[in-house]
């Protein structure tokens, strides 16, 4: 008698001895169904290969492939192409497969069947191994004709080799037009970006950054120029100056002479001497001697004592009456100072020009100083926009290099391929049902199937065999126990021990 549906030993032995005949029968039976289940269900072929996948010839190192998916999705993508409908179909046309149902049901349901008939399975990539990517993966088609299964598998494969070199050639050609294409745009950026800095370059010449050293160079030298004309300027105007007065005192001389009937007195002359000699003085006190105004001050000194030390001494005399009739004429001397004072002023006119054009330049390169802060800021936005320009398409144009070749080495089939190692088999058994698997599982179930038996026959029995199936039917503690008057009862009894059988009559109330 169980507890709650839990058994003891005692009482499994008890059950396993009376009704071991269960076990070898149930055990048979379901061995002989499994059996006969392989000699009745429809046979299955299963024909298998090995793809593997072979490195490209060229390291990457040298030529960067383009196509670098994971094998796990490209495998996954070459499966639904290879096995949709557009695929399956011309198969089961090729090899007249499911001629029974043909015509009968749709293809939709035929191309399912042969889907459900293919399976692709990755290999596991080796222990230790630096790459994990998976080596290969089989290819298996199980299908009721040994010759064909063999023919699917040989057609599926053929199937994934031309996808993956259509696939990776496409992917490639896709890669290498996109580059393209994004070349030309990059060049396109590239020119416009040339002709700006170029318009800037010659919108600002001369105020450009690399340019302002040269400007302050130009400046100085400017500056020093200016000052130099201007003490140019300042020696011929004093140059004018004097010869102006020269000038007048020659005339008033000149005049005087004309009006007295004499010459030029040499007291004249010595005090134009003396006022040359007071100029130079003046100057001597301002400029050191190798001056260009005190050596030409020295020199009009000179010819002025060598004047008075040739100038003849003569007596007065009275011009003819005939000459005083005539309008006299100026002297050599007089004219060549009024040359001099002319040249004096087309020496001034001409520095003053000059002085002009050099203030004109020093404004110039004043402003393109002060504008340099600027056109820098500028210059250095638009040459990081060509900068950035150059740099985009010198890639782009490497990248696109490097897809061509790649592209190339797809074309030639010098990239990642696959390798059939070994061809389809044709088998030879079936792989499905499999004698062994139906028959062993038939002998297992039929096992299992004969303890749930016999724990169902000692679930259902209700007899007391012991002191503690009195005590849990009645609920009442066992004072003693009068044993059985069978004597095969009590033979046993004493072989099992405190395996008994009682009445219930004989438990009592304490």
């Amino acid at each position: 008698m169980t507890n709650n549906g839990a058994i003891s030993l005692a009482d499994a032995k008890r059950v396993l001895r009376r009704y071991w005949w269960v076990l070898p029968i149930a055990v048979l039976s379901l061995g002989a169904l499994g059996y006969a289940a392989t000699r009745v269900l429809p046979k299955k072929y299963k024909s298998s290969t090995t793809v593997l996948v072979e490195q490209p010839v060229v390291p990457p190192d040298y030529v960067r492939p383009v196509v670098q998916e994971d094998l796990h999705n490209h495998l996954a993508s070459m499966q639904a192409q290879v096995l949709s409908s557009s695929q399956l179909q011309p198969i089961i046309e090729k090899f007249g497969l499911y001629p029974d149902q043909r015509g009968k049901v749709r293809n939709e349901i035929l191309q399912a069947q042969l889907r459900k008939a293919v399976d692709v399975e990755l290999m596991q990539p080796m222990m230790g191994a630096v790459n994990r990517q998976p080596p290969g993966f089989h290819v298996s088609v199980t299908f009721d004709n040994p010759r064909q299964a063999q023919q699917i598998c040989q057609e599926v494969t053929s199937m994934f080799m031309e996808a993956n070199k259509s696939n990776r050639l496409n992917k490639a050609k896709a890669t290498t037009g996109f580059l393209g294409d994004q070349l030309v745009q990059a060049k396109a950026n590239l020119d416009e970006q040339d002709a700006k800095l170029a318009d800037f370059k010659r919108k600002y010449l001369g105020m450009l950054p690399e340019e302002e050293q040269a400007n302050l160079n130009l400046l100085n030298g400017l500056n020093t120029q200016l000052e130099a004309n201007t003490q140019t300027i300042n020696r011929a105007q004093q140059d004018k100056a004097f010869n102006e007065t020269f000038l007048s005192q020659q005339e008033a001389n000149w005049k005087n002479t004309l009006a007295g009937g004499g010459e030029q007195s040499t007291d004249t002359l010595e005090t134009q001497l003396a006022t040359l000699k007071a100029q130079l003085h003046d100057l001597l006190l301002r400029y050191k001697p190798e001056h260009p105004d005190v050596i030409k001050l020295k020199s009009q000194v000179d010819d002025l004592e060598h004047r008075i030390a040739a100038e003849p001494v003569t007596p007065p005399t009275l011009p003819p009456a005939s000459a005083s009739a005539k309008t006299p004429r100026e002297p050599a001397q007089l004219q060549q100072l009024r040359g001099k004072i002319k040249q004096d002023d087309l020496n001034i006119a001409d520095l003053t020009r000059r002085q002009g054009q050099i203030q004109n330049q020093i404004s110039v390169l004043q402003a393109r100083v002060q504008s340099s802060p600027m056109v820098e800021e500028q210059f250095k936005q638009l040459n990081r926009n060509y900068q950035t320009a150059q740099q985009g398409y010198d890639q782009l144009l490497k990248n696109q290099n490097d897809a061509a070749m790649a592209t190339e080495l797809e074309q030639e089939q010098q990239s990642e391929t696959f390798q059939v190692l070994d061809a389809p088999n044709l088998p030879g058994a079936p792989s499905f049902p499999d004698v062994l698997q139906f028959t062993g599982g038939g002998l297992g179930g039929g096992l299992v199937f004969g303890f749930a038996i016999l724990y169902l026959i000692a679930m259902t029995d209700k007899a007391m065999y012991s002191e503690r199936d009195v005590e849990l039917a009645l609920k009442l503690p066992v004072l003693t126990v009068v044993p059985s008057l069978d004597q095969k009862m009590t033979r046993k009894n004493r072989e099992v021990g405190h395996s008994r059988k009682f009445e219930p009559s004989v438990a009592l109330k304490a």
